[in-house]
């Protein structure tokens, strides 16, 4: 794999820090966490008046979801520990609107839905888009990981996984679905079903 070239000489001024992480309960159910952290390199001062010293986060956010095997959000519930006002606090009120949501195909909407625009945050937002991702991270992986502890024989599907034809190591003509799921060589969407 190859890195970034190097660039001409800079200095850091914003770093946004992104960590997710997923979880297998005791009862069964999955716990999905995202964790938001943005910090200047320089000092601020906000709301008119608050100053921040550098490296003190502007914001620094917490999301849990927990799901069914299905993806289905049984649970979610947010935290704001730093914010650049007080005023931001309320918007992490609007997560149980999520119980009852699919992660999968129409989740941005569903999240739009629930705490779009001035009901919700931008950055609580940004971090719940990320969570498809970590659920279909932790979920059908270990799964199929359990399966091969117990010896049995992977799951062949009647329908490509929901990376398949995405991207180009996943595209329904190339050697990965060759290799790993022949059975859709060649496949092709219905435009409704995709």
């Amino acid at each position: 794999m190859q890195a970034l070239p190097e660039s001409v000489p800079r200095e850091p001024v914003h770093t946004r820090a992104i960590t997710t992480r997923g979880f297998l309960r005791a009862d069964g159910l999955w716990d999905l966490e995202a964790e938001l952290v943005d910090t200047k390199a320089y000092s601020t001062v906000t709301n008119g008046d608050r100053f921040r010293p550098v490296g003190e986060p502007v914001h620094h956010m917490h999301i849990r979801l927990t799901i069914d095997d299905t993806l289905t959000v049984q649970a979610a519930t947010a935290a704001m520990t730093n914010t650049p006002f007080a005023e931001c606090a309320p918007a992490a009120n609007p997560f149980d609107g999520l119980v009852g949501a699919k992660i999968g195909p129409g989740w941005r909407k569903q999240v739009d839905t629930a705490m779009g625009g001035v009901r919700g945050c931008t950055h609580l937002r940004e971090l719940l888009g990320v969570m498809a991702t970590v659920a279909f991270q932790t979920v059908p992986g270990y799964r199929r990981h359990q399966r091969r502890l117990r010896g049995e024989a992977p799951e062949v599907g009647t329908e490509p996984g929901h990376q398949m034809g995405k991207c180009l190591a996943w595209d329904f003509d190339g050697p990965v679905i060759a290799r790993i799921a022949p059975q859709f060589i060649g496949y092709r969407p219905k435009a409704s079903s995709r």
